[in-house]
């Protein structure tokens, strides 16, 4: 079997400033659209960065629709009732203003009104039939509301299969959105958790990244066409991850005690970007493959911060509670990588053996969950030893994500990581 002797690098156009969201309309027209469909949720649709994005479309002379129905980690049923509005309204443009579920919705959205199709036609197999996307997408802009998804630059959109209780998504380089406007005005209202759960994500996309199967020990594709967007570690997107958990690792803290740090929450966005790039190009693996039936099986839990008219398990928090267990488990196919991405984080690394650098890391991540007030393991989100086996079903059909694991991991050993995973700090 041939492995891939090739990589590639894609991501969004991106514009940084304090106050740059103004600039929305002239970059709407410059990318021809005349009639825009405005996507975000209703919270954040009574808040300035809906009306400054109004604003400035209005100013440069674009008709725009305000679609204010996205649902907080979407699912099948909200994809399609925004899919639908865009079908409806013939829009030849989109303005995602939100987090990661409301930049996700938006992807959806343009991807089936402009090639309407089932919504499993382009799903990720096997849970979907994974077809590929026809062509061009219309124009979407992102503007980021939260540090964390690092949606504003990769070509994925997720989402719960109701039906499965799992978490699923689309993956295609025509989902990328054409801009990330990365305005730190905009993360001036998260709430402490909804800082600590999507900074936290950032910090796993980017650790997933750098650990992840090297792009060369993938079996290459039948045709160049076939190239995932998720192709393994590789050196660019090496220091586009570098760079995040630095980031991170030096500001996170300060972003969740102080709304108004805004050196710190300015630094938080750009992180997210960056390991945005990172991920979007070499994929994540098993704390997110993990992650997806921990939020997809919520019951019960509703954490501050977040909606309150239904259960929800924030997607940063379903990773994180999985991530030092794997990384403990991951590290002896790598360590090296390992204890490099321990130094990010600023431990000394200096005279540790191979052999620890797993736990290594796993502390330096746990710490900082600990700085952030994330809940101490699954168990503190309601699950049991009675839910594992449903978690490792769940877990099993990731393909697109656990197959990059430079350890591959089997029924048996994601069961004991899940169990690991449900206290993490005594």
């Amino acid at each position: 079997m041939p492995f891939e002797t090739a990589f590639t690098m894609d991501t969004s156009s991106i514009k940084y400033g304090p106050g740059v969201t103004r600039e929305i309309g002239e970059d709407m027209r410059r990318f021809g659209a005349r009639r825009v469909m405005i996507v975000t949720d209703p919270t954040l649709a009574q808040l300035e960065p809906v009306a400054v994005v109004r604003d400035a479309l209005a100013a440069a002379g674009i008709d725009a629709v305000l679609y204010d129905q996205v649902r907080v980690e979407p699912t099948d049923a909200s994809f399609q009732q925004a899919i639908t509005f865009a079908t409806d309204g013939n829009f030849d443009g989109f303005v995602a203003v939100g987090g990661g579920s409301t930049m996700d919705t938006a992807k959806a959205a343009n991807l089936y009104a402009t090639y309407p199709a089932d919504l499993l036609e382009y799903v990720n197999p096997p849970i979907g039939r994974g077809q590929p996307v026809p062509g061009p997408l219309k124009p979407l802009i992102a503007v980021p509301t939260t540090a964390g998804t690092g949606s504003e630059t990769t070509g994925v959109a997720i989402f719960d299969l109701l039906e499965m209780h799992a978490k699923t998504g689309i993956a295609h380089r025509a989902l990328r959105p054409v801009m990330g406007i990365l305005d730190p005005h905009h993360t001036r209202t998260l709430p402490p958790l909804v800082a600590a759960s999507s900074g936290l994500d950032v910090l796993s996309h980017a650790l997933e990244s750098l650990t992840a199967l090297p792009y060369d020990q993938r079996p290459a594709p039948d045709s160049p066409l076939l190239r995932p967007a998720y192709q393994g570690a590789n050196p660019i997107s090496d220091i586009w991850a570098s760079k995040a958990i630095q980031l991170v690792s030096q500001y996170i803290v300060r972003a969740v005690a102080d709304p108004d740090d805004e050196e710190a929450r300015s630094q938080m966005l750009l992180a997210s970007a960056f390991a945005g790039i990172g991920f979007g190009n070499a994929g994540v693996h098993l704390p997110h493959g993990m992650s997806y039936p921990v939020s997809g099986m919520v019951r019960r839990f509703q954490p501050d911060g977040y909606p309150t008219d239904h259960p929800i398990i924030p997607h940063g928090m379903s990773v994180i509670l999985n991530a030092p267990a794997v990384f403990r488990f991951t590290a002896p196919a790598n360590p090296q990588r390992h204890l490099d991405a321990a130094g990010l984080m600023g431990v000394d690394t200096d005279d540790i053996p191979a052999e620890q650098a797993g736990e290594v890391l796993a502390q330096a991540i746990i710490a900082l969950m600990k700085q952030t007030g994330v809940p101490n393991g699954l168990s503190a989100i309601g699950y049991t030893p009675a839910d594992i086996d449903a978690l490792v079903d769940g877990t099993l059909p990731q393909h697109r994500v656990t197959k990059l694991s430079p350890r591959p991991a089997s029924a048996d050993d994601l069961r004991g990581l899940f169990h690991e995973s449900l206290t993490i700090w005594q």
